[in-house]
């Protein structure tokens, strides 16, 4: 296992999130820039539910952490999904996994997980979809 600082987020970052009204899970993939507490970076993903065509949708992600409190918003490039995606978390202690909620104003809100690139086994990968 690759030690890391645990004061910096920046890196890649494996994650999926859930869906309120029995949509399936979507998994992404986001690379962190962690400038001072300071959050930016790009996020793709691949729609599987809610896009018919099942698109890869890009967006950037700008936000900051505090200790072990992250927030940050996903905002979508292109005309597929036209929103902003507001999330709100905890980094655990050795900075390996963030979870907490995401939420789009006044319409939908559900559950996140990421964990830093090079931290989850095949083992772990399929706990963690389990569990959400």
């Amino acid at each position: 296992m690759t030690q890391h600082d645990t004061s910096s987020l920046t890196g890649l970052w494996q994650g999926q999130f859930t869906y309120p009204r029995g949509y399936a899970p979507e998994f992404f993939t986001a690379s962190l820039l962690d400038q001072a507490g300071m959050l930016s970076g790009a996020i793709t993903e691949k729609a599987t539910e809610t896009t018919p065509d099942h698109s890869i949708l890009y967006a950037g992600l700008s936000g900051h952490h505090t200790g072990r409190q992250v927030v940050f918003v996903k905002t979508y490039e292109g005309t597929v999904r036209a929103h902003d995606v507001h999330y709100s978390g905890t980094v655990n202690d050795d900075a390996t996994e963030i979870s907490g909620t995401w939420s789009i104003s006044g319409n939908w809100s559900g559950q996140f997980l990421m964990i830093r690139e090079g931290q989850a086994t095949q083992d772990e990968a399929l706990l963690v979809e389990a569990e959400i």
